[in-house]
């Protein structure tokens, strides 16, 4: 077998282990508010999502994927940008699990293109970063938990507003079945979004490769590239079944009290952004998303009923996603060429 087959299929193996990672780790993104408003136990709650994440791509076209695979302008027949591509992944995975260890529910979307990033420039400088969607990566790390907060808001109000001649009892009766729905809706959504970001990793491969044209397009009709989004949603359903408890903790019983209601109005708030940006082509980050709907159905009770502590320690972890991410693949791609000798 040739050597860049070798590595295609040791970089889609990666790929696929780094969906079940992303799976895993944003878990809480999906189940958090159900099973901290206790509607679901974490085992079925895992379950549920993790069928919904799977059927997301029968709903949505693959647009957030290519958005993916064109993070670095890749050359084709260049058999160091697989290399690039590898490494990429390899500091995602990294800093995935050091923040799954840490409790910290960052984003693994902005992991894997700081890391593809921090690659291609360690090859060969910013000149092969595809700057544009760089740029509207970044623009959408505030954009999305702000949507998320602001939908969450108003969602929670119109709520409260619809039921306020029911008895507590009765209103939480209803949105106990409710959320069922609220979180199939977000698990659809993460699932669309997320998912798709591996897609464009293992399309960024095949056309570094050679096997694919730079103009190749995922495609369920296009029996070459079909598998490639059936694996992918199935690598992200089995890591959700795992379930990323630590997370799950941080997201649904550390940042504010919830009670069904509240749950129904995060989730449906940040299924409706998902939804957006994933039909837009724009990868966003899951884990802002829900994170500040919460926080906008938090603050319709009390404000101070946020742990704004907290909230401010996951947002700092934000922030320094895509640079450190960045750093830890271009440590790996410096270690992978010393391993191989030069490109």
């Amino acid at each position: 077998m040739d050597t860049i087959w070798i590595l295609v299929i040791i970089s889609v193996t990666i790929a696929l282990a780094f969906d079940v990672i992303n799976g895993f780790h944003d878990a809480a993104n999906s189940i958090a508010t159900v099973v901290s408003t206790r509607v679901l136990s974490p085992r079925f709650a895992v379950m549920w999502a993790a069928f919904f994440n799977f059927i997301a791509m029968f709903i949505f076209e693959p647009k957030v994927a290519n958005t993916v695979s064109k993070i670095v302008n890749i050359q084709a027949k260049d058999p160091a940008f697989v290399y690039v591509v590898l490494a990429g992944l390899i500091g995602a995975i990294i800093w995935d699990i050091l923040t799954w260890f840490w409790g910290l529910p960052t984003s693994s979307s902005h992991a894997l293109i700081g890391g593809l990033a921090g690659a291609g420039i360690a090859y060969k400088g910013t000149s092969v970063v595809n700057i544009p969607k760089i740029t509207q990566t970044i623009e959408y790390i505030p954009i999305a938990p702000l949507l998320g907060m602001l939908l969450g808001f108003g969602v929670m109000i119109g709520i409260y507003w619809m039921f306020r001649k029911f008895k507590p009892a009765k209103v939480d009766q209803i949105f106990r079945k409710g959320q069922l729905v609220s979180a199939a809706l977000y698990s659809i959504g993460h699932g669309g979004n997320d998912a798709q970001k591996t897609m464009g990793i293992i399309l960024a491969v095949f056309v570094a490769a050679g096997i694919f044209a730079p103009d190749t397009a995922l495609s369920f009709s296009n029996p070459r590239t079909s598998w490639i989004i059936l694996s992918c949603n199935l690598a992200m359903g089995i890591g959700t079944a795992m379930g990323g408890w630590r997370i799950v903790k941080t997201m649904g019983m550390k940042l504010t009290k919830l009670k069904p209601v509240h749950g129904f109005c995060a989730e449906t708030a940040g299924a409706a952004t998902l939804f957006l940006v994933t039909y837009l082509g724009i990868p966003v980050s899951t884990t802002h998303t829900i994170a500040g709907s919460i926080i906008g159905v938090g603050v319709t009770t009390h404000a101070s009923s946020i742990k704004w502590t907290l909230a401010m320690r996951i947002v700092m972890s934000w922030i320094v996603t895509i640079p450190l991410s960045g750093i830890m693949a271009a440590l790996s791609f410096y270690l992978l060429k010393m391993i191989h000798g030069g490109f």
